[in-house]
């Protein structure tokens, strides 16, 4: 497991969380890991309350596990990743309804400028960046569509995305994933609600298979350590 600098900037468990939920997700956590509340402190330089509360958001979100003795990494499988993409596709479909059901009142600034930030992000090259844009992005068509309820059950979900987005962009040239997301932007804005439903159910597709080829290539490479 790779430790970072310890953590002094508070929040320290939103901090703490971030760290573990991306160490299980690049697989330097690997499944069946014991994790001793005491030792994460210890080694991430916090108490035990922020451990305890990453670990318990964690188990939330299908990471880690509880059993008999104590908190394991359950770790993210292909089954969880196509579920999880099926389940954001059905957000966000909806997201999408609503965003060109109230096509007079939206204001595109923030997908706008996330557009902008993810062509600037793959022309440097930076996976961080082009992945927080590339949420944003999403994101938007919550903002816009306006029902706080949806909006609320994608934010649960959001760090998991990105968590995973950013270790799938790297070394990845970006520019034609940032196109495709310009693309679904202009089809939406259009109000055709079909031809919308379509691109994206394209561009999450396209989406998922990446992350999946990425993650079955880290297994295979783990295997044969």
């Amino acid at each position: 497991m790779t430790i970072t600098n310890p953590l002094r900037n508070p929040p320290l468990g939103d901090q703490l969380l971030s760290q573990l939920r991306s160490l299980i997700v690049r697989g330097e956590l690997i499944v069946g890991t014991h994790l001793v509340e005491g030792r994460i402190a210890e080694q991430f330089g916090v108490s035990r309350g922020p451990v305890r509360d990453a670990l318990r958001q964690l188990e939330i979100e299908g990471l880690v596990e509880t059993r008999k003795r104590g908190v394991f990494v359950r770790g993210l499988s292909d089954k969880d990743l196509q579920e999880l993409y099926s389940l954001r596709g059905a957000l966000e479909s909806l997201a999408i309804k609503e965003t060109i059901a109230r096509l007079d009142a939206a204001d595109w600034t923030p997908i706008d400028e996330a557009v902008e930030q993810m062509q600037a992000a793959a022309d440097d090259r930076d996976a961080a960046k082009f992945a927080a844009a590339d949420l944003d992005f999403h994101s938007g068509f919550y903002v816009i569509g306006d029902n706080r309820w949806l909006t609320a059950t994608w934010a649960l979900h959001r760090p998991l995305f990105a968590a995973v987005l950013e270790i799938t962009n790297t070394a990845r040239d970006l520019v034609p994933v940032a196109q495709d997301h310009a693309d679904l932007r202009d089809i939406v804005r259009s109000g055709d609600v079909d031809a919308a439903l379509v691109a994206l159910v394209s561009h999450l597709d396209g989406s998922c298979d990446r992350i999946r080829a990425t993650l079955i290539e880290r297994e295979r490479a783990q295997a044969a350590l």
